[in-house]
């Protein structure tokens, strides 16, 4: 999920060569790549998301999923009949009323799979769509994947609730017209921290590499925000192409590699919840969902700056419910079932009619 830059909307996102690189880093440092699954979605309280600055047992999981989630999950989806949708989204990313409320109301059944990063989501995909409708990529996996031929072009006649959209979301740099996707969700990158730990309120990205929190933070295991982090603490636009100034961002985590204790995929929530690190740098929404029900986490956007977030709705080329794939993201796009899904996941709706959100 992401990535844009705060203070600069439109600039260029980074050079796709990073991938390389953070690989190499990932061997490098002593950080481990830690994969676990995503805990159970909470309700906590949200500090305001549009400052630059300032605080803003698995087995059970599954089971209880199961009885509160009537969507039929399949590794190899059957699309074969048109009454039924497909979709493919990140995990513990909508709330499970509204995909009872769009089967309900178009008599249609929805299976539903999840992924946990961008790049699961294209490695499955780019092979050969084996049967997904609608999925929810970045801002710039929605640019790669329409680039590849991996996207169908949407009939905007289908989805009338394109008029709810904020004008921040309409014509965007990474699919200019709107041609492929239309936003989901947005949220924020800041760290997420456990009060006690740090013995106060912290405020800056040079904190993750205090000498006091050594071995005891956690980046994403995803290229642009790890070395979006050390752009920014070094003074350079995160959104760079410039390869002296990424060749410096890498030496500068490679320099601060005894800090991270791990590359966590979307997931540092959970390490910072149980206790497994002091701070995180992770997703706005991710550590809101485990505030509520531990009152010593706490989250915050630096004042150095940060990135935005985008996840799009963008139908998969070969799918075969098109037309019922435009109707689910027109649903997605009335105001009430934004809202829903906002209070839910605890990111911010698209939709500047989404007045129902409880964000404060």
């Amino acid at each position: 999920r992401h990535t844009r830059s705060l203070c600069d909307w439109s600039s260029d996102v980074c050079s796709s060569d990073l991938g390389l690189i953070h690989a190499k880093l990932a061997t490098i440092t002593s950080g481990k790549i830690i994969r676990m699954p995503k805990t159970a979605i909470r309700i906590p309280q949200v500090k305001n998301l549009f400052c630059h600055t300032g605080v803003i047992s698995t087995n059970l999981l599954a089971f209880t999923i199961a009885l509160i989630f009537p969507i039929a999950c399949s590794n190899n989806p059957n699309t074969s009949e048109n009454n039924v949708l497909n979709i493919y989204n990140w995990s513990t990313y909508i709330a499970p009323e509204v995909i009872t409320d769009f089967e309900n109301k178009f008599n249609v059944k929805i299976q539903y799979d999840t992924y946990e990063s961008n790049e699961d989501l294209y490695a499955k995909i780019k092979p050969g769509n084996p049967g997904y409708d609608v999925a929810f990529p970045a801002d710039y996996m929605v640019t790669i994947m329409a680039s590849e031929g991996l996207l169908e072009e949407l009939n905007k006649q289908n989805i009338p609730n394109l008029k709810n959209l904020d004008d921040k979301f309409i014509d965007p740099p990474y699919d200019l017209g709107n041609k492929y996707s239309v936003a989901y969700q947005w949220g924020t990158m800041g760290i997420g921290y456990n009060i006690k730990a740090t013995g106060g309120e912290i405020n800056s990205w040079s904190t993750m590499f205090d000498d006091k929190f050594k071995g005891r933070i956690a980046l994403l295991d995803d290229m642009r925000s790890s070395f979006s982090i050390a752009l920014i603490s070094l003074g350079y636009n995160p959104n760079t192409t410039n390869p002296k100034e990424i060749t410096k961002a890498r030496d500068f985590l490679i320099k601060n590699k005894q800090a991270i204790a791990a590359f966590a995929p979307d997931t540092g929530q959970n390490l910072l919840d149980q206790g497994e690190v002091d701070l995180t740098c992770e997703w706005s929404g991710d550590i809101f969902q485990v505030m509520k029900e531990n009152p010593d986490l706490r989250y915050v956007i630096p004042k150095e700056g940060s990135i935005i977030l985008t996840d799009n709705m963008v139908i998969l080329k070969g799918s075969r419910n098109k037309e019922l794939a435009e109707k689910f993201i027109n649903f997605i796009l009335e105001p009430e079932i934004g809202a829903k899904i906002s209070n839910f996941i605890k990111y911010r709706s698209e939709e500047h009619t989404s007045e129902l959100q409880s964000h404060s």
